[in-house]
């Protein structure tokens, strides 16, 4: 009697899984049949944000955020600010565009004065000096090289002179440009990312520090190849594990000072940094390969420096490495 009953159940069971197996099955079909050429792309944030194909496009280095079409969105108008930086005192490198464009922005938003380093994109740095102005802040425009130690100094002595101290650094400078295998990256080549992307990080920070008090806070701009690391961005891949590591030492050594020190991990996201980087036809594909089928926008990742700055947020947070990748 049991083994009757059992060999119904199992009848009954076989009977389940096959309607099952028959349903997904045709719903394959289905989906495999309907018109998959357009990718499909996450919206999830407070506006609709732009999907690739994007026009190919190629710039000279470092970029030009006026040239780079669709513009990068950047102004958060969905954020409001509620004084999470009151009184305080920026430091962005790489702040005329992209990212530290962004953050710069919403640190305006928040109460801070801001001052932006960077290298020669004068008309970029003028928009973002326009936006703070815009948000009610005082900006400083400080254009040099972070590979420098002279104009480390000089940019933090001269923001302490404009602005009475120094309260936030963001360590967000990059050079990246990619290389399909090791033989091709030149010394030349490897020596500019190691300058540009370790050398500014300490020379800043080392400059920086000396004029910070507790609840200050330092943020560096790592990324998701430091954390995976890129076949085609090898030295770039290890400055960016490089940083990281720096974030987690750094972080320790700088407990008793009060000061604390995390790290914003972005995936993809659509800056000028891209077409000074990438062939037109990668350009035009940039992001896709994320599960959310898109790059970021600079207003989706400058939340997370925000976050890290102010210590009504994160005043238990430090040596944290965080990554916004779009979903790997």
């Amino acid at each position: 009697m049991n083994e009757n009953k059992h060999a119904a159940d199992i009848s009954e069971e076989l009977e389940k899984q096959h309607r099952i197996q028959q349903q997904i099955d045709q719903q394959d079909q289905e989906s495999s049949n309907s018109d998959s050429s357009e990718p499909i792309s996450m919206q999830a944030g407070a506006r609709q944000y732009p999907v690739p194909p994007f026009p190919e496009q190629h710039q000279p280095k470092p970029g030009d955020e006026a040239s780079l079409e669709p513009a990068p969105m950047y102004d958060a108008p969905f954020w409001r600010g509620s004084g999470k930086l009151e009184g305080k005192v920026a430091l962005i490198t790489g702040g005329d565009s992209g990212i530290g464009r962004a953050v710069a922005v919403l640190f305006a938003r928040e109460g801070a004065d801001v001052a932006i380093a960077y290298l020669s994109e004068s008309e970029d740095a003028e928009e973002t000096r326009l936006a703070i102005a815009d948000e009610g802040g005082r900006c400083l425009l400080l254009p040099g090289d972070v590979t420098s130690e002279d104009f480390c100094r000089d940019a933090v002595e001269k923001i302490v002179a404009e602005f009475g101290g120094l309260d936030i650094l963001v360590n967000n400078a990059a050079f990246q440009y990619h290389a399909e295998d090791i033989e091709s990256i030149t010394t030349e080549h490897f020596d500019t990312t190691v300058k540009t992307n370790l050398y500014g990080y300490f020379f800043m920070t080392r400059e920086a520090v000396r004029h910070m008090q507790p609840g200050s806070a330092i943020i560096n701009t790592g990324s998701v190849t430091g954390i995976e690391g890129s076949g085609g961005l090898i030295d770039y891949s290890m400055t960016k594990g490089g940083i990281h590591a720096f974030t987690k030492a750094l972080s320790s050594n700088l407990i008793p000072k009060g000061i604390r020190v995390n790290a914003v991990a972005p995936g993809p996201v659509w800056t000028p940094l891209n077409p000074s980087e990438r062939p037109p036809e990668e350009v035009a594909k940039f992001g896709s390969q994320t599960p959310m089928g898109r790059p970021a926008q600079p207003e989706e990742i400058a939340p997370a420096y925000v976050f890290f700055a102010s210590p009504q947020c994160s005043s238990y947070i430090t040596g944290e490495i965080l990554p916004i990748v779009g979903g790997y």
